[in-house]
């Protein structure tokens, strides 16, 4: 259950609270899921019983009572807990494999929409930037994320675009106009949306980066900053968060291989990094486990959140939030990496391919969004 579905499920025993005359509310039109606060408890946590206390007139943990009982006999769902003056923590049943099985099975499309992007019903979103590198950057990554949710794109820039922003940056745009001509033949309808992210100041050529340094320099700051066009995008250490990224998706390439080195592979199943080390001697077995004992908890929870992610990013036209969100995800999954294999003399487990399905999941995803960023998501770094 994503959060997204899980938001969905408790608006849901909200509408049956009301139905059943125990609550005497309008039911929201949204609600938000996020991972619990100190001391929550479980995958996720919601302020809706707080939200609705006070229209309800009755208090926040009888409203959350009210809708504790709801949610936990609905499928998915292992337990609630009620906390503080009201927060509903949900934990949520088989949730690492059923999300690892999910991603491995949609691969680089996790998160995308599931309808199909070419029926003649849907409406087109004409983008236009003008003739400035990092608006039309944006405006192409902007176009790859809407389209990975379904949406008819056409794009279209105020000016013929430099030959060095289609063979070095890897832009397409669908047409132009020139200063002396309206628009090309085949030019669209006036824009949906005029792409205008704040410009490098003084003027930088990005080009001398390279496709991937250059539009991760100009699409991972928020459109309203401007950005760095520095050689600091190119240096292969922890500081520039282009090269987590790509360095916790090549990690998880070369654990595959390991892997497949020492005759096992993947399996989505239970990650829990305790009660694995056998072959350890037992002077030695507590410390292995204090540091083996790794919380994935940040990492599923960025995992799931993706779907969510994109969405936000294709509505609000904000690549950034993206390239942002990759980041999470490369600095939750950077530390488990190396407690993936098996040690020495131990024998692979359940939980060795499981935790290496994992891995391979938080792969599918760094490498799945960097593609819409226009970025290689490397095998080797």
């Amino acid at each position: 259950m994503t959060p997204v579905e899980l938001s969905r499920t408790v608006l849901r025993a909200v509408r049956r609270a009301v139905d059943d005359g125990e609550l005497d509310v309008v039911v929201p039109g949204q609600t938000s899921v996020t991972p619990p606060g100190p001391g929550g408890c479980g995958d996720y946590a919601t302020n809706v019983a707080l939200q609705l206390a006070r229209p309800a007139g009755q208090p926040p943990l009888r409203v959350a009572e009210i809708l504790r009982e709801r949610l936990v006999r609905t499928d998915g769902i292992s337990a609630v807990v009620v906390t503080g003056p009201g927060f509903l923590n949900i934990s949520l049943r088989g949730t690492e494999t059923a999300l690892v099985r999910e991603i491995l099975q949609s691969g680089h499309r996790y998160g995308h929409a599931d309808r199909p992007t070419d029926r003649p019903t849907d409406r087109l979103v004409q983008l236009h930037a003008p003739h400035e590198v990092r608006a039309v950057v944006v405006m192409d990554a902007v176009a790859r994320i809407l389209r990975s949710q379904g949406t008819l794109v056409r794009t279209s820039c105020a000016g013929r675009p430099e030959p060095e922003w289609a063979d070095i940056l890897g832009i397409d745009i669908d047409a132009y106009s020139t200063p002396d001509a309206p628009a090309s033949p085949d030019a669209p309808a006036p824009p949906d949306v005029n792409v205008r992210p704040v410009p490098a100041a003084p003027p930088v050529d990005p080009t001398p980066l390279g496709r991937d340094a250059a539009r991760w320099a100009l699409l991972h700051p928020a459109l309203h900053d401007r950005p760095r066009i520095t050689a600091d995008h190119l240096v292969q250490r922890e500081s520039n968060p282009l090269f987590r990224v790509r360095y916790a998706h090549a990690r998880t390439r070369a654990l595959t291989r390991n892997a497949a080195d020492l005759g096992f592979h993947a399996e989505p199943g239970d990650a829990d990094l305790r009660g694995t080390h056998a072959a350890v001697p037992e002077t030695v077995v507590s410390e292995t486990v204090v540091q083996d004992t790794h919380d994935t908890t940040a990492l599923r929870h960025a995992l799931a959140d993706h779907p969510r992610v994109l969405q936000a990013a294709a509505a609000h036209h904000a690549p950034d939030r993206l390239a942002r969100h990759l980041v999470t995800v490369a600095d939750a999954v950077l530390p488990f990496l190396a407690v993936v294999l098996p040690r020495g003399a131990e024998k692979p487990s359940a939980a060795h391919r499981a935790r290496l399905a994992l891995a391979e999941a938080a792969g599918a995803v760094l490498a799945g969004g960097l593609s819409l960023l226009g970025i290689d998501a490397p095998e080797h770094l």
